[in-house]
């Protein structure tokens, strides 16, 4: 079986690495993928030696990145150009820009033929994967709805099968935003490489004392793009309310940020006025982010938006205690409440603050501070059930079984 898999770009994400697994996966079940990839633009981390370290040549389109542009034209010509040369069976298009092009592509390619004037179009299956969505915070209403209104049209003419990686975002974007008919939709949760997380047992003290933080210090860890959508304000000033606090049982707190993006100095210089640069280090990217986890007591996220965040996964399969903010599908990973205090919850597998809630994030730092036999209960629990649900293997295996699916179903037209 061809599948033609096609991404804006491969930064640093977890889109980028769901896609590299996946096309690796599947090729070791005897498909023949394509991987197709835009380019990365400045300000954010090119993520391309993934796809070099498992064997991969991706295509790079250079015309098709992030925003909109006159160049999108050429980029959608030379995708449909790639379909007409490798007649694949499944096109599958991962994030926003990609799941525009390549499906109108596919589309354009599958109707585009003699035969469309019998009623027998080409055969080809067309897939889209919802990492995330931009439906809110990431553009004003005006480019919001223009997506929007994008969107419902894909799925309606040029979309056989939805993907989405949680039932949060099942009922987000059918139910809430409307697109596409339920009965497109299917929930795959996202598979990952757990062995690297899986092996973390004990606290990495080499990290840590690379920062500075003492045995007693409360390490907090955040893994991710430095972008507006990750609302790392949000998380600067809330180590900077934890260390007003005047209570004297509490550890000295510590904050890494590993990651990189265009939001970089601002943000220094926010933890700068805030009081905080002495507490807060700047890693930068790192490809060995298990031993970020491994030198943290804490691993926080405080998005305004996300899909299923890869950094909180990570997290769990090492066994962190993980606070966020709840948004998308955090709300699944973290799973039922079992306390709700005044500004956060308790969760099953971590604490669950409102987006933009700067008092719960602090109050729920302060909680978890204070407790050590929860922080190691919440983290033996994220760890049992990202095993559970989130391998590599598992991903694969529900990939595989959609696709024979979907090619079964067209065969029988």
């Amino acid at each position: 079986m061809k599948v033609l898999r096609i991404i804006a770009r491969l930064n640093v994400g977890g889109p980028a690495r769901h896609v590299v697994w996946l096309t690796e996966g599947l090729n070791e079940h005897g498909y023949r993928s394509t991987l197709v990839a835009g380019t990365v633009p400045d300000g954010e981390e090119d993520m391309s030696y993934l796809a070099a370290d498992h064997g991969l040549e991706p295509i790079y389109i250079k015309e098709m990145s992030r925003e909109l542009s006159l160049l999108d034209v050429v980029s959608l010509w030379k995708i449909y150009r790639l379909v007409q040369n490798l007649n694949p069976d499944i096109v599958h298009t991962h994030t926003a820009k990609a799941g525009t092009i390549g499906r109108l592509a596919a589309f354009a390619y599958r109707w585009l033929t003699p035969g469309t004037l019998i009623g027998r179009p080409r055969r080809l299956v067309i897939v889209h994967t919802f990492h995330g969505h931009v439906f809110h915070s990431y553009y004003g209403r005006l480019k919001t709805n223009f997506f929007l209104t994008v969107e419902r049209i894909l799925a309606r003419t040029a979309t056989d099968k939805i993907v989405v990686i949680t039932e949060q975002q099942f009922e987000e974007i059918s139910s809430k935003f409307r697109v596409g008919d339920p009965n497109q939709f299917r929930v795959i949760k996202l598979g990952i490489d757990l062995s690297p997380f899986k092996a973390i047992r004990e606290r990495n003290d080499t990290i840590r004392s690379s920062i500075g933080a003492s045995e007693n210090d409360l390490v907090v860890a955040f893994v991710g793009r430095l972008t507006e959508i990750k609302d790392l304000s949000l998380l600067l000033n809330a180590v900077a309310g934890y260390r007003k606090a005047n209570d004297k049982a509490l550890p000295n707190i510590r904050l890494i940020v590993c990651g990189d993006g265009h939001l970089r100095r601002s943000l220094e210089t926010e933890a700068l006025q805030l009081g905080i640069a002495d507490g807060v280090s700047f890693v930068g990217n790192r490809r060995d982010t298990a031993s970020i986890y491994g030198a943290s007591d804490i691993v926080a996220l405080s998005s305004l938006n996300e899909g299923t965040p890869l950094s909180l996964i990570e997290a769990m399969a090492a066994g962190r205690p993980v606070i966020s903010t709840s948004v998308g599908g955090v709300v699944d990973l973290l799973g039922t409440k079992n306390e709700s205090l005044e500004s956060f919850d308790v969760c099953e597998r971590g604490i669950g603050v409102a987006a933009g809630a700067v008092d719960g994030f602090i109050n729920g730092l302060i909680y978890l501070a204070k407790d050590e036999r929860l922080r190691k209960s919440l983290g033996e629990a994220g760890r049992s059930f990202v095993v559970q649900n989130y391998s590599k293997e598992r991903l694969i295996s529900d990939v595989d079984r959609l696709y024979r699916e979907l090619t079964a179903e067209a065969s029988e037209l």
